[in-house]
């Protein structure tokens, strides 16, 4: 057992001076001291990595209403273009950028599980197996999420020629996950993806979900994230995206909603005392001009959040936090919108959020284990220069771009230390390989 020593440690009524993060009661246990300012490792809720790969690829204009279905057909070309041996480099790059900058566990929405074509590869879990490889090489935790992914639209059509990397029955699905979660351990959780109402019809919904109600793995889902899946929702099942599924499963602390940026008044209401967490992506949904979450009344409403970088444009959690509460600020014309009773700074109420959101993502509802996860900010930073305790979030949130994270422990190990971590040139020079192969064919 191990003992956690800082002089500044957060704990989620504030940083404590001194406090010990304690697997144990023993006196005599080891003692390890993570420096002097030190926080959670911070849980990443909504990846696609091989998106990490795209950014910046879709940034001119196609089309005088460019929106997220003309990036997508972006999105698409790029996506049928890579194999197993690809997204391993990509994912592990991201990966690497990610514990740098102090994300110690992804939740991997991972829907590409094909070859072109729709053809299975010979291990039809190659694509997950490839993911998996580059979180364990990189030393970060993952929760993966396979994706069902069915339907074209709310009509129930079939899928595009595009789509058929990402198809699974229902049957081929469940198999898929029983094969995976033989690969389960304190650093590897299995939980499961709906790809979006659109994509899920109902009986298939239901189907899946009644197979995995003995579990309290997470579940996630994308959801209300653009206005025209709002509108077809309603056209065609007379509801509203949150509201439908609301009514249609049993929503709980399991669930974890993606995006969720369109919802109503009653919705609102509603997702945030089911339990469930909405995943905000606030980069990429400004990136793809999906709309603003409104935080701040579901805050109101006792529901909870989490962060995640989507699409990767971004891979900082500081960044993320930062436009969630600047959009607000636009949106409201007045400053500080995300406090708490009795938490006035934005930058503390948030990060609480995040981590009570965040270990929802990753864990759903089952026991939330006691991960020695941890990141060390560099105290000597003039941007951290003379901040009282209280103030050291707000700084870190809202006063620039310098990378203030020195050290980060993922599962109890050293991964990045003086901001870097060691696989990083090899990591590095696979990608750069991997890219210029990618982009020659595109």
């Amino acid at each position: 057992m191990t003992l956690y020593t800082a002089d500044h440690l957060w704990t989620p009524e504030g940083f404590v001076s001194g406090q010990r993060a304690s697997t144990s009661t023993d006196d005599a246990a080891e003692r390890v001291r993570l420096g002097s300012v030190a926080l959670p490792g911070i849980v990443n809720a909504h990846s696609h990595a091989f998106q990490r790969a795209m950014a910046g690829l879709a940034e001119y204009q196609t089309d005088p209403s460019d929106n997220f279905w003309t990036w997508r057909e972006t999105m698409y070309r790029f996506a049928g273009l890579v194999e197993p041996e690809d997204l391993y480099a990509i994912a592990a790059q991201l990966y690497v950028e990610m514990l740098e900058a102090g994300y110690t566990r992804v939740c991997e929405f991972h829907y590409l599980h094909h070859q072109t074509g729709g053809r299975p590869y010979a291990d039809p879990a190659a694509m997950s197996q490839a993911v998996l490889a580059a979180a364990r090489d990189t030393g970060i935790a993952i929760t993966l999420l396979p994706v069902l992914y069915m339907a074209g639209g709310f009509d129930g059509r079939a899928l595009s020629q595009r789509q058929q990397r990402f198809s699974h029955s229902v049957d081929s699905f469940l198999q898929l996950l029983s094969r995976l979660r033989a690969h389960e351990d304190p650093q590897c959780t299995i939980g499961i993806a709906l790809h979006s109402l659109r994509a899920v019809p109902p009986a298939a919904l239901a189907e899946v979900l009644a197979a995995e109600a003995g579990h309290a793995r997470p579940i996630h889902i994308h959801i209300a994230e653009q206005m025209p899946e709002v509108s077809e929702c309603l056209t065609l099942r007379g509801q509203r995206p949150v509201a439908w599924l609301l009514d249609h499963a049993t929503v709980d602390a399991r669930w974890s909603l993606v995006h969720a940026t369109h919802m109503d008044a009653a919705e609102i209401v509603a997702s945030a005392s089911s339990g469930a967490t909405v995943a905000v992506c606030p980069t990429t949904e400004a990136n793809l001009g999906d709309g603003i979450f409104p935080l701040q009344p579901y805050l109101a409403a006792g529901g909870a959040i989490s962060i995640g970088s989507d699409s990767h444009v971004s891979i900082s959690p500081v960044e993320e936090l930062r436009w969630l509460e600047y959009a607000q600020r636009l949106q409201a014309m007045r400053r500080n919108v995300a406090v708490g009773t009795g938490q006035a700074h934005v930058g503390a109420n948030l990060f609480a959020a995040i981590q009570h959101g965040g270990q929802k993502s990753a864990h759903g509802n089952t026991a939330m284990p006691a991960e020695a996860d941890f990141i060390a900010l560099d105290d000597a930073h003039p941007l951290l220069c003379a901040r009282l305790p209280e103030q050291i979030l707000d700084a870190w949130v809202f006063s620039g771009n310098r990378p203030l994270v020195r050290d980060v422990m993922a599962g109890g190990r050293w991964i990045v230390r003086d901001g870097m971590h060691p696989r990083r040139e090899k990591v590095a020079e696979d990608y750069r390989r991997v890219l210029a192969k990618l982009l020659a064919q595109m």
